[in-house]
């Protein structure tokens, strides 16, 4: 394990509050060890790999109204072909869509795509969050059974 370095923050007064009842909320008993859990989880999210195979969701929240963005959303979606696996579309209210996009392929493509996505206008927040990689599942000689159906897999390196 490495040094501890300490160092400064500057942050709102109204939101370091929330945050310390958060992590209150979570049990934590300092804000240290809740900011390194952030610093953590935020380094898992991304590939160290661009080419590991991976599987991800995109959660959306967008202002339907903004002027061409659900066809630009669509237009995205369709020029990722096959890495698009599924969408899940939800009307929260008069203005406002949260979309949930199931994206599968090299994590460097799907994080680029992702983050094109979230800078779209309009878009108002999102998050994109790796699964993992995928080796046995994109690798054709793998085999589980799943119900009435069989896939093949080798498990030479389990």
């Amino acid at each position: 394990m490495s040094d501890l370095v300490r160092f400064g923050i500057a942050i709102d007064g109204e939101l370091l509050e929330r945050f310390d009842e958060r992590i209150g909320e979570k049990g934590y008993a300092n804000r240290s060890e809740a900011i390194r859990d952030l610093i953590r989880a935020d380094l898992l999210e991304r590939s160290a790999d661009p080419n590991a195979p991976t599987t991800a969701t995109l959660t959306l929240v967008y202002d339907h109204h903004v002027r061409e963005l659900t066809e630009k959303l669509t237009e995205m979606q369709h020029g990722l072909g096959h890495h698009v696996v599924s969408t899940l579309h939800v009307h929260l209210d008069h203005d406002h869509c949260l979309e949930v996009i199931v994206l599968r392929g090299p994590a460097g493509v799907i994080e680029k795509a992702a983050h094109r996505i979230v800078a779209t206008k309009g878009v108002i927040h999102g998050r994109l969050t790796l699964t993992g990689p995928l080796a046995h599942a994109l690798d054709p000689a793998h085999h589980h059974e799943h119900g009435p159906h069989t896939h093949t897999h080798d498990h030479d390196d389990e």
